[in-house]
């Protein structure tokens, strides 16, 4: 009786350590543990081989907790079973029955013991440290795999041969989806690991890439440029207003765009005592369609030493242009083009946001969490998105419904919406 219930203490304390590390490998970092490695910590190296290769650790483990299993089913039923139906057998009452109480309470018992020390608590401390208990049990694990080596081979071949047999290809991954990596920086800002800056700009990022250079560029209403043609006067004038390194130039108007200066070009010509002159130091801008994509866009700036690039529409109109600033601002959530203007408050019964309508309709779709506005392709402001909705030009006090939310014009100038404010009503509690 007292060995029976030893070797049995001492199975259920290695299906516990197989459970552990188990789940430790499958849970940790794997770029933590490659810090560790490279930090030099004994073990460190060990874990990762293992984290990346789980197919050769995972049937190990999996050997070892089948054997303890069969293990404690014969020494269960031998040992401790008889003693029990030996008590059961003191009472006149369950005498007859006797044999069957006798399993039905060995088995409860092991079974409990075995999901409380063997399951539950060993992976709760695996969660609790991942690295730490990878570390210390990879060492373990690794002499048990090479040990193991031969039959996890043939388990590992039967168990290609019959996913293939049901049609499965068993080297075959699902990729994370964006969708996935959303749901992952969500949990982490649950978690505390990000916060919600650093989530919202990871979010940004993933965007980045899908939008339209006309979703991030300066447009044309907001340039600031000089005319070719100015005098003396009005050309020094210009450049004291100006706080830009550069400037865009423009023959008369600006539909007609020629190039762009450098404000170090402008003050190397003074530094040596030439005159200012804006054909000595205009420069001829790249182009590129308003229909790349901003991922496209960073490519070709990426190659441009002269850090901006016009914008051109497919009848070869002058849309704005683009510069790192820019794609810094669309990654960062700020705009410099303009103030920027969000509100949010949240009640019992409602939830309310204002925001500027010059916001990425993209962005605004995020945050309110409800699916793309239509017709995205056509405007990339909130601004485009209420103009949509509504199929004509917004007026102060418009309202439309969308996603669930209300959408009301706050404040216009001329045909730009300027603010606008998102409510909808909160699910009552009980």
């Amino acid at each position: 009786m007292l060995t029976a219930l030893l070797v049995i203490l001492l199975l259920v304390l290695l299906n516990g350590v197989f459970a552990t590390g188990e789940l430790a490998l499958i849970s940790v970092k794997k770029s933590r543990l490659e810090q560790l490695a490279r930090q030099g910590v004994p073990g460190a190296e060990r874990a990762v081989k293992l984290a990346s290769s789980p197919q050769n650790f995972l049937p190990t483990v999996q050997i070892g907790m089948t054997l303890v299993s069969i293990l404690e089913g014969a020494f269960g039923g031998s040992g401790i079973e008889e003693t029990v139906r030996h008590w059961i057998e003191k009472s006149e009452l369950l005498r007859p029955f006797a044999g069957e109480l006798s399993i039905i309470l060995v088995v409860a018992l092991i079974t409990f013991v075995m999901l409380v020390f063997g399951e539950l608590v060993p992976k709760q401390i695996a969660l609790y440290k991942p690295e730490v208990i990878a570390i210390r049990l990879s060492g373990v694990l690794t002499f048990l795999a090479w040990i193991t080596k031969p039959v996890v081979w043939l388990l590992s071949k039967t168990s290609s041969l019959v996913l293939q047999l049901l049609g499965i290809n068993p080297l075959s991954r699902s990729a994370l989806t964006e969708e996935e990596l959303r749901a992952v920086l969500l949990d982490g800002t649950q978690a505390g690991i990000l916060d919600s800056g650093e989530r919202e700009m990871i979010e940004r990022l993933l965007r980045l890439a899908d939008r339209p250079v006309r979703a991030i560029m300066t447009p044309r209403n907001e340039l600031f440029w000089i005319d070719r043609n100015a005098d003396h006067e009005t050309l020094v004038r210009k450049l004291r207003q100006s706080s830009y390194a550069r400037m865009v130039v423009c023959e008369g108007d600006i539909d007609h765009p020629v190039g762009v200066i450098l404000a170090k070009d402008i003050m190397d010509r003074l530094l040596l005592g030439l005159p200012l002159s804006i054909d000595a130091v205009l420069r001829k801008a790249p182009v590129i369609p308003d229909s790349l994509t901003a991922q496209g866009m960073i490519e070709r700036l990426r190659g441009i030493s002269l850090g901006i690039v016009f914008v051109m529409d497919e009848y070869g109109t002058f849309e704005g242009i683009v510069t790192p600033s820019d794609v810094f601002e669309a990654i960062i959530g700020e705009e410099s083009h303009h103030e920027r203007h969000e509100r949010h408050e949240k009640h019992d019964d409602m939830e309310e946001y204002e925001f500027d309508g010059f916001m990425p309709a993209d962005e605004v779709a995020s945050r309110l969490d409800i699916p793309p506005f239509p017709e995205g392709g056509t405007y990339h402001t909130l601004g485009g998105a209420i103009m949509a909705l509504l199929k004509r030009v917004p007026a102060r006090g418009d309202k439309v419904v969308y996603g669930g939310w209300l959408f009301e014009v706050l404040k216009m100038d001329r045909r730009r919406v300027l603010l606008v404010r998102a409510t909808r009503r909160l699910l009552a509690r009980n």
